[in-house]
């Protein structure tokens, strides 16, 4: 059985993600939802041959042994795909996922102008959160390629597995894999202070040691990029605090508070015409409030109404907000609307143009929203 046709079918039906497993037609996901191509459902015997075709023996030995492994690798005149094989019921299983060579830009990507901005900061941290599938590795892509293309800078990525290709254009690009260039996160970690990044991208913050290296880093001077499996800003700033031992989380908050620049929270929700998705992206950025929040475990919760009131003067916003500018651009469904927002009783609330008394937050988006003549003015340079 060959591996290249499948791929080949995945390109064209533009999927993003393939599924292969034993007896059961290759699936596709195609806009979030799975679908089924017409090839054979492959044997044991098949999924062993695809494996030999694309393992190295180094993989084949590392996946014989812990009997799984991430990876990725290009087809010539195809694409680049990142890939997982994994043992379910005693027989092979995997999953490759489309990785674009062409890294688009943020209007392509359909994400706010501010998410651009970022890529213009110095120092600090900026997280990109969201679940599995959600566009973190592409907006981290876009980020690192603005910064590439705008301003000379040493920047250093430690990923698991490398998935977009970056060429050094005005900044010096040093990409590292985990498992061929360092032996484990913690290790790169450990030396990369030692190597004069001026940027540093961690493909994902997993534990306590990797997300005080990142603080550390940004509090030191760098710029820090990374990502974490949450679905909005303040679940990811609980989240880190809980990486560390409760006698630890006040200092962390006061580090966090002093270093954190932004966080990006995405959702890709499918459109109306069911041709492609368009991310619904919540955006925090760091001013003086949110970080009397971050520091007070108290006001940690005040978080989303601060964002919710940030939109006209340093153009945050909620999920819920960009939902709705999404709904009556007519981008999306109010079904599929719903199903992503935060608080869906408040708004379909909003839809029906009911609001309650006490919240008077969406007054000035909703303003801003109708002028689209007049842009906010971003005050982000003086965060």
């Amino acid at each position: 059985m060959e591996i290249k046709p499948i791929l080949q079918a995945m390109i064209e039906h533009k999927a993003s993600d393939l599924h292969l497993k034993v007896g059961v037609k290759p699936i596709l996901r195609v806009n979030g939802r799975l679908v089924p191509v017409e090839f054979p459902a492959p044997s044991p015997k098949d999924m062993i041959q695809i494996a030999q075709q694309i393992l190295t023996p180094a993989q084949r030995e590392i996946f014989e042994s812990t009997r799984e492994i991430d990876f990725a690798f290009g087809v010539p005149g195809l694409a680049r795909f990142r890939a997982n094989f994994y043992v379910q019921r005693g027989t092979i299983a995997m999953v490759f996922r489309h990785v674009p060579v062409e890294i688009q830009d943020f209007e392509s990507l359909g994400l706010p102008s501010v998410v651009k901005e970022l890529a213009s900061c110095r120092r600090g941290l900026i997280l990109v959160t969201g679940t599995v599938g959600s566009g973190k590795s592409t907006t981290l892509a876009a980020l690192v390629d603005t910064i590439n293309s705008s301003m000379p800078s040493n920047v250093i990525t430690i990923e698991d597995p490398i998935e977009f290709l970056h060429r050094d254009k005005m900044s010096l690009i040093n990409q590292r894999e985990v498992g061929t260039d360092t032996g484990s996160f913690a290790e790169a970690l450990r030396h990369i202070l030692r190597q004069d990044p001026d940027v540093i991208l961690i493909g994902e913050i997993r534990d306590a040691d990797s997300m005080k290296v990142a603080l550390t880093a940004a509090d030191t001077g760098h710029l820090v990029l990374s990502t974490l499996h949450t679905v909005d800003a303040t679940q990811t700033i609980s989240r880190i605090i809980s990486f560390f031992p409760p006698h630890q989380h006040q200092e962390i908050r006061y580090l966090l508070a002093s270093t954190l620049q932004a966080i990006i929270s995405q959702r890709l929700i499918p459109d109306i015409a069911g041709v492609r998705r368009y991310p619904a992206v919540e955006v925090m950025i760091n001013t003086s409030t949110i970080r009397e929040y971050i520091e007070d475990p108290e006001k940690t919760v005040l978080i989303r109404q601060a964002i919710q009131e940030g939109f006209v003067q340093y153009q945050m916003q909620t999920f819920d907000q960009a939902l709705m500018a999404m709904y009556k651009e007519k981008l999306v469904s109010l079904e599929e609307a719903l199903k992503a927002s935060s608080n869906a009783h408040e708004f379909a609330l909003r839809v029906k143009g009911i609001q309650a008394s006490s919240d008077v937050t969406w007054d000035r988006f909703e303003t801003e929203k109708t002028n689209e003549s007049t842009p906010p003015e971003t005050q982000f340079s003086r965060i």
